[in-house]
């Protein structure tokens, strides 16, 4: 699908996963980037390129999500994302989609004591 006119495209997972790790200039900037929310991220901005939300969903189908034991986005949920999208309801599907997003990294809320997503990794 073409970019809307006058937007800057928006960058995929790989390519921001390829700077990260071979340079470029956000090489290092942030150890928090994770490229699971990177596919969230680009899935949520082209909801209406089915086959391209359908690739994103099958990678995100590849990764382990250690909190729940399983993949980050299993073949069930997939196939809901993909019949809402098909029938016209992309809000429902970004609602799946944001569930699943925050089983694999919470949202950090201020009145929660618990150690927030990825903070269990930085050591400074």
């Amino acid at each position: 699908m073409a970019e809307p006119a006058g937007e800057p495209p928006i960058e995929s997972a790989a390519e921001r996963a390829f700077k990260r790790r071979f340079g470029g200039k956000d090489k290092g900037r942030n150890k928090r980037e994770d490229y699971a929310l990177d596919l969230f991220r680009e899935a949520d901005a082209y909801l209406d390129d089915f086959e391209r939300v359908n690739s994103i969903l099958r990678e995100l189908g590849k990764l382990y999500n250690p909190v729940t034991d399983a993949p980050i986005v299993d073949l069930e949920t997939r196939q809901r994302v993909m019949t809402l999208l098909r029938a016209g309801t992309p809000d429902e599907a970004r609602v799946l989609l944001d569930e699943r997003r925050r089983l694999y990294a919470p949202l950090d809320r201020p009145d929660d004591s618990r150690i927030r997503s990825q903070e269990q990794w930085d050591t400074q």
